[in-house]
């Protein structure tokens, strides 16, 4: 586990299980306050690390068991004895893609074929691939260069939430409790994706940009390791004497989308997430820093086919659509991306791996 995004699917998992068979969750270190909600629940769970602890404790769990689910890339795969007795599944972490990755990555043909062909011996590893579409799965098939047939069309267990009424309403309550001035209100949220080995310098006005709307609160979200840069944003903020621009870091970003009006990204998959929600009724996509993505790590070739609004390249083009805020059709988006994203994917994934065990 090294996203915690699947709380809800691992806990139906363990309650499930036939009798005589276990559940054991082995987690990232970033995940560990979803480790410690797992153990109140009665779920084993192990720190992953690496080195002795892997090869004495962790590995014999993983060798011994029947199935392995997987939410990311994990290079120790590759190097897995993979019986006959052992299926392994990826969950992966994100319903959809607008960044290109493995295979696809133009920086992995510049890669040694030793570090190419350690990649595809972890890929290969995967028995199954759980996805919400179609078009995820060929993505798969193009990135990882595994057969389509390895493809289920299941929907992400993680996205069943946004389909619940309960789960909406704790969501703001949650947000309400830390950010009041935020209810009632048009809520803007910018949450850009981490640029791994690139650097994030947005435009100069990018906070005049997004506090064009003075009726709106603004919500800056950056990942956790751009910490120093939205320390940055900050004191800019502050600076400016501006008091609409908020950074609510005990704030989860899936739970500030239950609350946005408006969201402000690029190429992060969150954008496939807040396309369920009801409240989502604007989606904005700032991509300042296109043309240096194309080049590295580049984008999904068709990007321009699917997306629900077109890329906005300048902070003036920004706050003139925030301004506007016309309503944006998730229509056809959802279609290609969220076809069996529809609250019901828990059930299908544990029907397929769990009950007819």
């Amino acid at each position: 586990m090294s996203f915690d995004n699947n709380l809800r699917l691992i806990k139906r998992m363990a309650s499930e299980l036939p009798s005589g068979q276990s559940l054991i969750v082995l987690y990232e270190p970033d995940t560990e306050a979803g480790a410690t909600d797992l153990e109140a629940f009665g779920i084993t769970t192990y720190q992953f690390e690496e080195g002795l602890s892997f090869a004495f404790k962790l590995l014999p769990i993983i060798m011994s068991s029947r199935l392995v689910f997987c939410d990311n890339y994990y290079p120790f795969l590759g190097g897995l004895v993979h019986s006959s007795g052992l299926k392994i599944i990826q969950l992966w972490h994100a319903n959809g893609a607008i960044k290109k990755f493995g295979w696809a990555d133009p920086m992995t043909a510049k890669r040694s074929k030793s570090d190419q062909h350690r990649f595809q011996s972890v890929y290969n590893q995967f028995d199954e691939y759980v996805v919400a579409s179609k078009t995820m799965g060929r993505v798969f098939e193009n990135s990882y260069h595994v057969p389509f047939e390895r493809m289920q069309m299941l929907g992400y267990p993680r996205s069943d939430r946004f389909f619940k009424a309960d789960w909406q309403t704790h969501a703001q309550s949650r947000v309400y409790v830390v950010a009041p001035e935020l209810k009632d209100k048009r809520v803007i949220l910018y949450a850009p994706t981490y640029r791994d080995g690139l650097a994030f310098t947005p435009p100069a006005d990018l906070l005049e940009a997004i506090t064009v709307d003075p009726a709106a609160e603004v919500v800056v979200k950056l990942h956790p390791l751009l910490k120093n840069k939205e320390a940055e944003l900050a004191a800019e903020n502050l600076k400016s004497g501006s008091n609409r621009i908020h950074f609510y870091n005990q704030l989860s970003t899936s739970d500030l989308l239950s609350v946005t009006n408006t969201l402000i990204t690029d190429y992060s998959s969150v954008a496939f997430d807040y396309s369920l929600l009801p409240n989502a009724h604007s989606m904005l996509f700032f991509m300042f820093d296109l043309a240096e993505y194309q080049k590295n790590p580049g984008i999904q070739s068709d990007l321009l086919n699917w997306l629900p609004s077109k890329p906005i390249l300048t902070s003036a083009e920004l706050a003139a659509a925030i301004k506007q805020n016309a309503k944006t059709d998730f229509t056809n988006f959802n279609q290609h991306w969220n076809t069996y994203n529809d609250g019901q994917a828990t059930k299908r994934v544990i029907d397929r791996y769990i009950e007819n065990r």
